[in-house]
């Protein structure tokens, strides 16, 4: 039997941090939070840590104070949780996500930089992106978002040097005016799905 995947509904202690996030208890969700997120730069680190060793690329790329870099930790969720995490978290604003891309999402943020990117389907059973990663995995970990002063540059050296074909052929548009590509890159038993972010 194949080991779990890292941030995927097999792991229970993730399925049980999902549902903290609703708790009433601001504790307990940042708690919560804290442990998702650790566990998804994990994950972006065993994926990427080659990259920032490429002088031109890890320039490219945000990190924080720390030297780490700059992230963002996103989760699908049902329907259900999506509306009890955000209404636990004080109604955050709705990202303006492109008409054609299936997912509805919202950002929370904690201390120390912790952020999360909580998303739902939008189209339930119309098998866009998010709908198939919960009907394949159930809730999770789905991709750690990465900021880029340039997508397209960091892109096409992903490309040429890192032989990482991009899932686009081209950089799209993302949620409030972002430009945006993903990647999925082979991490401890699996692949983690890496989205470069571009901000408006």
């Amino acid at each position: 039997m194949n080991s779990p995947i890292p941030g995927r509904a097999e792991d229970g202690k993730l399925t049980a941090l999902i549902q903290d996030l609703s708790d009433a208890d601001p504790g307990t969700r940042m708690s919560a939070a804290t442990d998702i997120f650790r566990l998804g730069s994990e994950l972006a680190h065993t994926a990427t840590a080659a990259w920032f060793l490429d002088a031109e690329l890890a320039t490219d790329l945000f990190l924080t104070e720390t030297g780490r870099p700059k992230a963002t930790v996103g989760i699908a969720v049902n329907r259900a949780n999506f509306e009890r995490i955000r209404t636990a978290n004080g109604t955050p604003r709705l990202a303006n996500v492109p008409d054609d891309q299936d997912a509805e999402e919202f950002e929370i943020e904690f201390l120390d930089g912790v952020r999360l990117d909580i998303l739902t389907t939008k189209y339930l059973g119309a098998n866009g992106a998010i709908d198939k990663f919960l009907q394949k995995f159930d809730e999770g970990i789905q991709q750690i978002e990465l900021e880029t002063r340039d997508v397209d540059r960091a892109t096409k050296i992903l490309r040429t040097r890192f032989g990482i074909t991009p899932i686009y052929a081209r950089t799209r548009a993302g949620a409030d005016g972002t430009r945006v590509n993903f990647f999925l890159v082979p991490a401890q038993r699996g692949k983690v799905l890496i989205e470069l972010v571009e901000k408006a």
